[in-house]
């Protein structure tokens, strides 16, 4: 399951939200992924498991670097505009219009410093979902790469 490509546009921020949305599905669906990786005791010895488990690490480490590249380079874009406006500011201090703009980039750029906080909580709840797993199924996997994370179904 790989991150989407293409770039993300940091002029838009509802845009830049909804790119990154898509780019988390990979940690949104880490325990369904996961579940599918690990073959069934009938299945244990048609699949490579290490190797699945190692394909699928990679792909999470891959969108979780991907990620953090995209957000910190829209962050340094907008941090610029913002110094710009800002320089153009201190010229015309009374053209209200450019102190609209420079406010309106200066949300921006608070929303998408925010935005490395979610990453963080984001990788930090995929990674946390190999010790509840191993926990429930009472067994250890050398190897271990959640997709999806939801509460289990108990079914009868």
């Amino acid at each position: 399951m790989a991150a989407p490509s293409g770039t993300a546009s940091c002029e838009d921020f509802a845009e830049f939200q909804e790119f990154l949305r898509v780019m988390r599905t990979i940690d949104d669906r880490i325990v369904h992924e996961l579940n599918t990786t690990i073959p069934t005791a009938s299945f244990v010895g048609k699949i490579d498991a290490g190797q699945t488990c190692k394909e699928l690490y990679q792909s999470l480490m891959d969108a979780h670097t991907s990620r953090e590249r995209i957000i910190k380079n829209c962050i340094a874009q907008t941090s610029s505009v913002v110094k710009t406006l800002r320089e153009e500011r201190e010229k015309a201090q009374d053209n209200v219009a450019l102190l609209k703009q420079l406010r309106k980039e200066q949300t921006k750029l608070k929303l998408m410093q925010s935005e490395l906080n979610v990453e963080e909580v984001v990788n930090d709840r995929s990674w946390k979902v190999r010790p509840k797993l191993e926990k429930e199924v009472g067994r250890r996997y050398p190897i271990f790469l959640a997709v999806l994370y939801r509460k289990p179904c108990r079914c009868i």
